[in-house]
């Protein structure tokens, strides 16, 4: 199946990346061939060796019934407008798991999800639509994750972790098990939830570490 991958910066050029792995290795197939890149801005385009032609604007694509899409943006304000957009006007679109990712038998993955190397999804977990799974990220067995979600590298959700939509996590931010996270909300890189969290909430604040030192006899 071909794919156009919306968006041609760095994130593009992961997914482009992605992609391409299965095929490094002879006893694999990949499940997709990139046909081009759609992008407002032609100079981002310019900045990666990418696999494929750039094929024009977001703004002015027309959509190929025949081809699926991939959301290559990683901004939070542009992925969810865009994605409604192609959807209303008859796009389809490809769910991209990375072959050094592991995802439990028992999860369920939407559609539009992609999913970073070395990625762990254990029992039982869900992960909705169009939500990102970037490098190394965690998911703890029968976690929910919502949809439209940027899960950035890193991040470690506890078992029973529930997480809605339109969500941020900043790089190595993680979640005690049980913990609920609402919709819209950036949760800032290093942080660990021990409470949970409501909606269109920013979580920042420094640790206060208390450091007891033990003299050498």
């Amino acid at each position: 199946m071909e794919v156009i991958i919306i968006g041609a910066g760095g994130h593009a050029a992961e997914i482009d990346e992605y992609i391409a792995f299965a095929g490094f290795d002879r006893s694999k197939t990949p499940a997709f061939k990139v046909a081009g890149f759609i992008d407002d801005n032609p100079a981002s385009y310019a900045r990666y060796k990418l696999s494929a032609p750039f094929l024009g604007s977001i703004r002015e694509h027309v959509i190929q019934k025949d081809k699926q899409y991939v959301m290559g943006i990683a901004n939070l304000a542009y992925r969810r407008p865009i994605v409604e957009r192609f959807l209303a006007e008859g796009a389809r679109f490809a769910t991209v798991i990375h072959p050094v990712a592991y995802v439990s038998p028992s999860a369920k993955i939407g559609t539009g999800v992609v999913i970073a190397p070395y990625v762990n999804i254990g029992p039982n977990v869900e992960v909705g639509d169009f939500t990102l799974l970037n490098a190394r990220v965690s998911l703890g067995h029968d976690s929910a994750v919502g949809q439209h979600n940027f899960i950035s590298p890193n991040v470690s959700f506890s078992g029973f972790t529930k997480v809605g939509d339109d969500n941020l996590f900043g790089i190595n931010s993680a979640t005690i098990p049980g913990i609920t996270v609402g919709n819209r909300n950036k949760i800032a890189a290093g942080m660990v939830l021990d409470k949970s969290v409501e909606d269109d909430t920013v979580v920042f604040y420094r640790f206060k570490e208390k450091v007891i030192a033990t003299q050498k006899i």
